[in-house]
């Protein structure tokens, strides 16, 4: 087997976390037609580095020049394990879509247990700094399509069923829905269907790390290089 070597990221910052933490991308050499987004979840840190490795796993000029790649959105929450980010807020329930609401939302710390636990949703729709950053990228990037990945309910999520969220339930088995089965105010998937903008959810299994990497790195590498839909 060839060795592989880290290829160097000209990695931009986008903006800053609550702690200062840099938020970072890896911009796409020409228009961005889609966006990969991992790590918006700080107890989700398998997605980021599934996506981190299949970019490492790539040389430089292999990577599609239309894909821009977010691999960690909430650097805070990974680092303190939690859902949300330093402020307590779930970044997926602080986007300023139509239903944002300011009452707590809530989330399992596993998929198979009816315990829920409540989490903010900030005190104001894109209160969050890593909200506001993230939605200035895609006011100045406008990709035509945002995938973003999670986990652990493993299936992919697009009301659309584009080609690309086809594509990948196709590859991996997972089922293709239009929703995730319960309520989700100011997700970020809710503001990109009310702007018309494709916006695909790959929820991964609940497996660890290194499973998911054997399984997800080849698809995902497959994306970044272009040779999928």
């Amino acid at each position: 087997m060839a060795r592989r070597t880290a290829i160097n990221l000209d990695l931009i910052e986008y903006g800053r976390s609550v702690h200062g933490a840099p938020l970072l991308w890896l911009p796409p050499r020409e228009r961005c037609d889609l966006l990969i987004v991992a790590g918006i979840h700080g107890e989700e840190p398998e997605t980021t580095v599934t996506l981190s490795r299949a970019v490492r796993s790539c040389e430089a000029t292999e990577l599609a020049p239309d894909i821009g790649i977010i691999f960690c959105a909430n650097p805070d929450g990974v680092a303190l394990g939690t859902r949300g980010n330093a402020n307590g807020v779930d970044l997926n329930r602080n986007f300023p879509a139509a239903n944002w609401q300011s009452d707590p939302s809530s989330c399992r710390w596993h998929a198979d247990e009816e315990e829920a636990l409540p989490i903010g949703t900030g005190p104001a729709a894109a209160s969050e700094p890593e909200s506001q950053a993230l939605l200035a990228l895609l006011e100045t990037t406008a990709p035509a399509q945002v995938l973003t990945l999670h986990g652990p309910l493993a299936c992919v999520d697009d009301p659309e069923h584009s080609p690309l969220a086809r594509w990948i339930a196709d590859q991996t088995g997972l089922p293709l829905v239009g929703e995730i089965g319960y309520e989700t105010p100011g997700s970020m998937g809710t503001w990109a269907a009310e702007r018309e903008l494709t916006w695909i959810t790959w929820e991964f299994p609940p497996h660890g790390i290194e499973p998911l990497s054997k399984s997800y790195v080849p698809l995902l590498k497959s994306i970044i290089t272009g040779a999928s839909p």
